[in-house]
């Protein structure tokens, strides 16, 4: 069965985490030469591979003299820098040896949020593979704030597999998959080695629990699985510090835990509002402005606004709430803060009589919005 659900897979994105790549003593340099030999093997194959590789600040901050988690931003600023070269050169040094080429490719939310700065780090990252590169993407940790941060590095592997429209993303961690409880408490606890929907029931399964290297933990990938799903996607995790792990699942050995994708997907321009986007504000609508989004599928108008909140300009995403506080969509507004105080609550017709021009009818135009609300657990 496997074999036939990787069958049409030609390009891979696979999410290295910290706790495969390093120990509390900073970088595992054999294992992650040892996955290096495996993502060339799957090269070999004729897949494309694309690999988003955390392990920067573990690489590093030994040499800063620091013991656990860096406690600020500065200092796992300082642990990147002197980190990333170290993992890019191992990358490097193996794939050589194999007569292949890395690239490295660091991003900020901030490079993704922008749709013609999304668009170019998409040309950049296909360009590369039309070259037989191998991109190796991190997050640059070098420079970023807590602001324009993508969270994690499951999240960034779930926005690179929608920027360059990947077939299958596989996450290595440092446990065997997903897990019906947590393996470290609970002995008995059983792998789950396929997971049909991800419903609200199996994200209460994932849990919160985190790891002393990297920042995410089973709920952040299995919510990376949920994203990339809507692209219609499937996910795979298994244990990366199984030797031949990735060449095994291509054998078709049923080793980890499979997410199938969302029965229905959300087209490019979407995906990249409903994931990539920071929000940067609220409009709470009344309940004839939710049917109308949320049942009939029409665009937002100013007449359904009843109270905003945030600081956003046009262009801008915002969350939509009912009146009671519910988010259930999320959006690119038409209008920036400053505009839509003065026409919330009025009708089409008065925008360009109070503001003295009108960019549109429509708050936030129906192909402009994503519907948020949770899927229902059906048991």
């Amino acid at each position: 069965m496997r074999s036939a659900l990787l069958s049409h897979v030609k390009r891979v994105v696979v999410k290295i985490g910290s706790g495969v790549i390093s120990t509390d003593a900073g970088l595992d340099l054999p294992m992650l030469t040892a996955i290096a030999d495996d993502l060339c093997a799957l090269r070999q194959r004729g897949l494309e591979v694309i690999v988003v590789s955390s392990g920067a600040v573990a690489a590093g901050k030994g040499q800063l003299g620091i013991v656990g988690r860096p406690q600020t931003i500065p200092q796992k600023q300082a642990a990147a820098a002197i980190g990333q070269t170290r993992i890019i050169r191992a990358y490097k040094e193996t794939f050589l040896k194999h007569e292949r080429m890395v690239a490295q490719v660091l991003l900020t939310r901030d490079d993704l949020s922008n749709r013609r700065r999304y668009l170019n780090a998409r040309n950049t990252l296909t360009t590369l593979l039309e070259y037989g590169v191998t991109p190796v993407v991190n997050e640059n940790d070098t420079v970023v704030v807590e602001e324009i941060r993508f969270g994690d590095n499951d999240n960034l592997s779930a926005l690179v597999t929608s920027l360059i429209e990947g077939d299958l993303l596989i996450i290595l961690s440092d446990v065997d998959g997903f897990y019906d409880s947590d393996p470290s408490t609970n002995p008995g606890a059983r792998l789950i080695p396929l997971v049909e929907r991800i419903t609200p029931k199996i994200e209460a399964l994932a849990g919160d629990a985190r790891g002393t290297l990297g920042t995410g933990g089973m709920l952040t990938k299995v919510q990376a699985a949920k994203r990339v799903g809507l692209a219609g996607v499937s996910t795979l995790i298994v244990n990366g510090r199984t030797p031949g792990i990735l060449q095994q699942v291509f054998a078709g050995k049923e080793v980890g835990s499979y997410f199938l994708p969302a029965q229905s997907k959300l087209a490019a321009k979407k995906r990249w509002i409903a994931f990539t986007k920071k929000p940067r504000g609220r409009l709470l609508v009344d309940d004839g402005a939710y049917r109308a989004v949320v049942k009939q599928g029409k665009s937002l108008l100013p007449s359904g606004i009843c109270e905003i909140e945030g600081n956003f300009e046009r262009g801008d995403a915002v969350r939509l709430s009912d009146r009671h506080g519910k988010e259930f969509a999320m959006g690119v507004t038409s209008y920036s803060l400053a505009e839509l105080e003065q026409i919330a609550g009025k009708q089409c017709a008065e925008i360009e009589k109070i503001l003295g021009y009108k960019y549109r009818d429509e708050i936030i135009y129906r192909d402009d919005l994503v519907l948020t609300l949770a899927e229902e657990d059906d048991g």
